[in-house]
């Protein structure tokens, strides 16, 4: 702790009211009423004058207490805990006082915060952390009024709570969304425009030991009846920004159309856009051409345009610092959260048909077998000559075109699937992790619930668009690396030693072998994944390979990507709606001078914070937008308690068992104690329930019929029991078949417990 400044003279007798408050000013946040006593040597009696001094200060508003401690208003002590909200024009954290109350105390002042002076080992601050700090004699900027140094990273505040209102004869309660929270109480008065059945955020007031809790309306967020409610529910859950704010607004309505000086001109490169049927923002164009290079025979010369959104979101400005806060666009089945407002992302930065729209392009050469052997990146102005869709160009390659597609078939969309034919060698080649893990799509009615659940088909236009793009990430990862300009890569770490032992052991009871020697490659899992292709177990072995593989994330120092199976990665290709793509633009900018908006000076030493809290809000996405598909499953499941349904087992613990239905992909539980009349122990290794009297083995991918017995909607949870018998490994089975004809027998007899 610093050391309490000295009033500048002895003054014996009772001090004035200036010299009380020099002294607290001198010593903010450290200097309370004994303090202050001891300094002017103030004893016995004289204590009493001492204390009517600061009564009358207090009641002037000239002094605050705050934790036994006085503080002028506006006032900060030296050392405090503060919320980290954002960042400056140069990338600078900036925060405020955690618990400041901004109706009693005014406008919360900002903090620059600083690096310790000597950075220590572990997770760096970044957006959405909370920081003990301490005050710094360092010039704030023109963006804080103080500066800080992190003296420790805390741990995060758990998200706001949720609940419905619910009017009793008792009174009011609140249902929360979390099914691990207790009802609360809410109090009558706060009911003001909150309505029956309203989903509302609250404060938790007081928490009841033995009674309810008290919860403190903070927020009404709407009518559970209203579209989108159940969207609504995971934005709150999640902290996720969904409302820009009007200086944003005001930013994105001044942008205007580029202009081409500065620019290459590929306005006649038939550039065209393959995206999902319902797409609003298109940020990828394609074309491809043969190679006429006789050293490169066979080689194909691909192009791929990019959205030029560096050139509207400029490092520093209003929407740059939102964009950053919101890392990404957020994906839900009844609408999208986007990462920049509409007028930027559907309107000036998407590649629309027939209209001049500015991009950040590169033009990949490949030879015969696919690999790529040279790239330039180019900032140019280009028009999109085509939007299809993946199904409409698809059809028009299968044979069947229609009036859009046959005008480019031969010209356009011929050449590009015989590009792609070149490049996919260069794939197998490779041998990426090949997982089969089909995915679900919601199709809602116009009231936003479920109309039905439908498995898109995969197709090769799916294909060649993402590896068209996956090349162009690597091209730009090299491109950086080659000027050593800062970029976040896109990593993917291999699996951990404990992870694939649990997969080694796993696969052992099904009789794979996994090797253990050497480093493990994509290949090794892509030939066990070939083992059980087809075959009753190929679910379950997608699903636990799966589950064995670390999560990628965003960060500067690179280890490659090993799901790829590539050295170098870095996330190039949609700016739109992803914050690293933006950073890695303005870092081509930068290192290849193609115009003042590229990376700031300076910029490669906040990467590391950067990449963490982006990588953060891609979870929170994520997380957000699988909770939002449960919840309105949940939903519409809500009238079919007592059906029957046909799934396979998920997941497996010591408390139960999770079934995802095969026609829904719903998850639900079962409780391990509702499993038939047995007990059942989990056996880690094999991923399974078993009994433990008749050796009935229910396991990791194993085929069950379920009965749904509850459905809690907006906890997104459904309950199961199971109706179908469970199995015998091969080993027992006749053993543990007179196992259960025993066990039924004795407990006839009442010989069991």
């Amino acid at each position: 702790m610093a050391q309490r400044k000295k009033p500048r003279a002895n003054i014996s007798s009772i001090p004035s009211r200036e010299d009380v408050l020099a002294f607290i000013a001198e010593n903010p946040g450290m200097a309370g009423k004994r303090e202050i006593a001891r300094a002017f040597g103030i004893k016995g009696s004289d204590r009493i004058g001492l204390k009517r001094i600061l009564a009358e200060l207090a009641d002037e508003g000239l002094i605050q207490k705050k934790q036994k401690k006085l503080l002028r208003p506006g006032d900060l002590p030296r050392v405090l805990v503060v919320s980290l909200t954002t960042r400056d024009r140069d990338g600078e954290l900036l925060g405020e006082p955690a618990d400041w109350d901004s109706e009693e105390q005014g406008e919360a002042p900002r903090i620059l915060v600083v690096p310790e002076r000597q950075k220590r080992p572990g997770r760096q601050p970044g957006i959405g952390d909370r920081a003990l700090v301490r005050l710094a004699d360092i010039t704030p900027g023109p963006e804080a009024t103080h500066a800080a140094r992190v003296i420790k990273v805390l741990e995060k505040k758990t998200g706001p709570v949720l609940g419905i209102v619910q009017k009793t004869t008792e009174g009011i309660r609140l249902v929360p969304i979390d099914k691990k929270q207790r009802e609360m109480d809410v109090d009558p008065a706060q009911m003001n425009e909150v309505e029956d059945g309203d989903l509302v955020r609250v404060d938790v007031k007081r928490h009841g030991r033995y009674g309810p809790s008290i919860a403190r309306i903070e927020e009404r967020i709407g009518a559970m009846g209203s579209e989108k409610a159940v969207s609504m529910i995971a934005l709150y859950a999640h902290n996720i920004r969904h409302i820009f704010p009007e200086s944003v607004l005001e930013e994105a309505a001044k942008a205007k159309p580029v202009a081409l000086a500065g620019r290459e001109d590929w306005r006649d490169v038939k550039l065209i856009t393959i995206d999902p049927p319902d797409a609003k923002d298109h940020d990828d164009a394609v074309y491809a051409e043969p190679d006429t290079d006789p050293d490169n025979p066979d080689g194909w010369i691909v192009f791929v345009a990019i959205a030029d959104v560096a050139h509207y979101v400029q490092p520093g400005s209003q929407l740059d610092r939102e964009a950053h806060l919101r890392g990404n666009s957020v994906y839900f089945p009844d609408r999208v959260i986007p990462m920049l407002p509409e007028g930027i992302s559907n309107d000036l930065c998407s590649l629309k048909q027939d209209e001049d729209r500015p991009a950040m392009a590169v033009r990949m050469i490949f030879d015969k077998e696919g690999r790529k052997t040279n790239h330039r990146f180019h900032r140019v102005m280009m028009r999109s000559h085509a939007k299809f869709s993946y199904a409409q160009a698809q059809s028009a390659i299968d044979g069947v075109p229609d009036d859009q597609t046959t005008p480019l078939l031969e010209s356009v969309l011929k050449p590009l699937w015989e590009s792609y034919a070149c490049v996919k060698r260069g794939r197998e080649n490779r041998q990426p992790l090949e997982l089969n893990l089909p995915e679900r799509k919601l199709v809602l009615k116009q009231d936003g619930t479920v109309e039905r659940v439908v498995v898109p088909e995969r197709l090769d236009a799916h294909k060649l668009i993402e590896e068209f793009m996956i090349q162009a990430n690597v091209a730009a990862a090299e491109t950086l690396e080659k000027h050593r300009t800062a970029l976040l890569y896109r990593i993917h770490d291999a699996p951990t030693p404990e992870k694939l032992e649990n997969l080694r052991e796993f696969l052992s009871t099904i009789e794979i072998r996994l090797p253990k020697a050497g480093n493990m490659r994509p290949s090794h899992f892509n030939g066990i994944l070939s083992q059980v292709a087809e075959t009753p177990n190929e679910s379950l072995v997608n699903e636990i390979i799966l589950r064995s593989q670390a999560q990628a994330e965003y960060h500067p120092m690179n280890i490659g990507h090993f799901g790829l199976n590539l050295r170098r990665y870095a996330h190039f290709t949609s700016p739109i709606r992803r914050y690293a793509d933006l950073i890695v633009h303005r870092g081509l900018i930068q290192a290849l001078k193609l115009g003042k908006d590229g990376l700031p000076d300076g910029y490669g030493e906040k990467l590391e914070a950067v990449g963490a809290e982006i990588s953060a809000t891609e979870r929170r996405a994520m997380a957000a937008e699988r909770d939002t598909v449960d919840r309105l499953i949940a939903m519409w499941l809500t009238d079919k308690i007592g059906a029957r349904f046909l799934g396979r087992i998920a997941g497996v613990t010591k408390s139960g068992m999770f079934v995802r239905l095969d026609e829904t992909g719903a998850d639900g539980f079962i409780p391990a104690a509702t499993i038939g009349d047995d007990y059942y122990h989990y056996d880690d290794m094999a991923h399974a329930l078993i009994g433990r009297s008749t050796g009935e083995t229910y396991q990791l991918g194993d085929k069950v019929e379920v009965r749904l017995v509850e459905a809690a909607p907006f906890a997104g949870a459904l309950r199961f029991e199971v109706l179908s018998e469970g199995r015998y490994l091969k080993s027992n089975a006749r053993t543990a078949k007179s196992k259960k004809k025993r066990f039924a027998r004795d407990r006839r007899k009442g010989r069991t417990r």
